[in-house]
């Protein structure tokens, strides 16, 4: 809503639920387009070797199946389908939850206000890559991700002692819940503008002269 009032930024963000799954295929190119420029802008050669060998290494196992064309449009689908699903797999536990100013709080109920997990299932745990456990992932982020499930119940524990809220939600609901956030909090940012424009609109109505300047400066007659 500052951003509104404040007439900031440009984005149509009022319309973002719905460019947002057409976005959700750009991350991963411009990673790995960014990252190439970085690791040669900065000479890391062996991380030049190791990438430059990883796409060898895809070339000539899929140009045979689908010659040079065919295997480099293979690897662009692959890259996109990866950054659809990383967007919405990692934004589920994000973009809906309740973000404010620093209320001053503890590390621990900061994260839990912050984050939320996905109901575990051997099928949730695979196709998040163990990030069904968001809160654990942010609460031990060097733990491997697949002992995520050990810790949990006693992050459940900790919470229920001091009446912090474990939040938990299907995946569907999640993916819901990301749409849905960003139809809202892009209606928080274009009411304000629609408001000063109104505002605007009414000031030219009862006072045409404003629009030019001072009274002095008259509002142009056209031939």
């Amino acid at each position: 809503m500052e951003l509104g009032r404040q007439k900031k930024k440009y984005l149509p963000y009022n319309l973002q639920h719905q460019y947002f799954t057409t976005l959700t295929t750009l991350p991963m190119p411009i990673f790995r387009t960014y990252s190439l420029y970085f690791i040669f802008k900065h000479k890391l050669w062996r991380e030049i070797v190791w990438t430059m060998t990883y796409n060898i290494r895809f070339l000539v196992t899929f140009m045979p199946f689908f010659g040079e064309t065919g295997a480099m449009g293979y690897f662009l689908l692959i890259n996109i389908m990866d950054s659809i699903v990383f967007t919405w797999i990692t934004q589920i536990n994000h973009i809906p939850m309740h973000i404010e100013y620093d209320k001053n709080l503890d590390w621990f109920s900061t994260q839990l206000q912050s984050i939320c997990n996905v109901h575990h299932s051997l099928f949730n745990d695979w196709v998040t890559g163990h990030l069904d456990f968001q809160i654990e992932h942010h609460l031990f982020p060097m733990m491997p991700r697949h002992n995520y499930w050990k810790v949990a119940p006693l992050v459940k524990s900790m919470c229920a002692k001091h009446g912090i809220e474990y939040q938990s939600k299907t995946l569907f609901t999640g993916f819901a819940d990301i749409l849905r956030s960003l139809k809202v909090y892009g209606e928080f940012w274009f009411k304000p503008i629609i408001r000063n424009k109104k505002h605007v609109h009414q000031s030219q109505s009862d006072h045409p002269e404003a629009a030019y300047g001072t009274k002095e400066q008259k509002a142009p007659v056209w031939q």
